[in-house]
């Protein structure tokens, strides 16, 4: 996502300083683009670097649902934040868009559609990084409180050509591979365009102190293996996750990660997520962007699947 932003940004005009924490982005050669060094949980780096920053879309952050991470889960997506919006008060920033997740409200809700005004409980989410967003969007409304311009988005499953080894985009890598299992819980998916596209309008506007749902579509996760299989013309997944076989799994793989010290595959978070039917109310941020429109589910498919096999082509 925070590629997708920057070449946005690039697009527009915009003068843009990137801080990354270890690998600078290969991808650009702008001179209105300029890479820092920086790690988020080094306060006098941060509070040098903002130093004529008038905007910040705060989109570092760690997802991990391995026990393992928990500490640096909360330094990361809690303390990181905090320093972001402390360094950002420090330097008379005019405005934060700060990029949460749904599961800052608690997505494990099947009575109702999710919507803005829920929050995380111990009782509606099942992940630790769940709740560390959560803390970290007070960290946030702390700012505001203190007189900060700010906005918050929670996206949900985010598509896109990123790295097809590693986060949602391994959804696609999976399907190229004809992995043969499929689960039909149901939960919300976006382009990545369509983020981006709501942060900058967001950014833009003179909407503050508000949080909004990024959803496109409620959709099961096998229509979408299903579709992105059709797109590489590859074997649709045929065999079903159950909820008995979903535990087993994610068992048997916390027991071969404690042997070999890999992350696991599946654990037990994630397994119960993929089966969940869950829904997400998008309302909020069509009434306060009016001519926004979220791209078809079949054409984040096509162009994605599309720019994987350009890349694999090339291999």
């Amino acid at each position: 996502m925070g590629t997708a932003l920057i070449r946005e940004l690039l697009q527009q005009g915009k003068k843009v300083k990137a801080i990354y924490n270890k690998t600078p982005l290969q991808l650009f050669n702008s001179k209105h683009l300029q890479q820092v060094q920086c790690d988020i949980l080094d306060v006098i780096e941060l509070e040098d670097v903002m130093q004529g920053v008038t905007y910040i879309y705060h989109c570092a952050g760690l997802v991990s649902f391995n026990k393992k991470d928990v500490d640096h889960l909360y330094k990361i997506n809690v303390e990181g934040t905090a320093n972001i919006v402390n360094a950002a008060l420090n330097a008379d920033v005019k405005k934060i868009v700060h990029v949460s997740s749904v599961a800052a409200l608690g997505r494990l809700r099947e009575e109702e559609a999710i919507h803005e005004k829920m929050n995380w409980t111990p009782e509606t989410s099942n992940s630790k990084y769940g709740e560390s967003k959560y803390l970290g969007e007070m960290e946030v409304w702390r700012g505001i409180a203190e007189g900060l311009q700010a906005v918050i988005v929670n996206p949900t499953i985010i598509l896109g050509p990123g790295d097809w080894n590693d986060g949602s985009t391994a959804i696609f890598k999976s399907a190229y591979n004809e992995f043969p299992w499929y689960a039909n819980g149901t939960t919300g998916f976006v382009d990545v365009r369509d983020v981006v596209k709501a942060m900058t309008q967001l950014m833009e506007s003179d909407i503050s102190s508000e949080r909004f749902i990024i959803s496109a579509h409620n959709e099961t996760y096998r229509n979408l293996f299903d579709a992105i299989a059709d797109a590489f013309n590859k074997k649709r997944p045929h065999k079903e996750v159950t909820p008995m076989l979903a535990k087993l799994v994610s068992w048997l793989e916390a027991i071969k990660s404690s042997v070999t010290g890999n992350k696991p595959l599946v654990t037990k978070e994630t397994a119960a997520t993929a089966i969940a039917k869950v829904k997400f109310d998008n309302s909020k941020l069509l009434k306060f962007l009016h001519n926004f429109e979220y791209m078809p589910l079949q054409q984040t498919v096509a162009d994605t699947c599309n720019i994987l096999q350009q890349k694999l082509n090339r291999e």
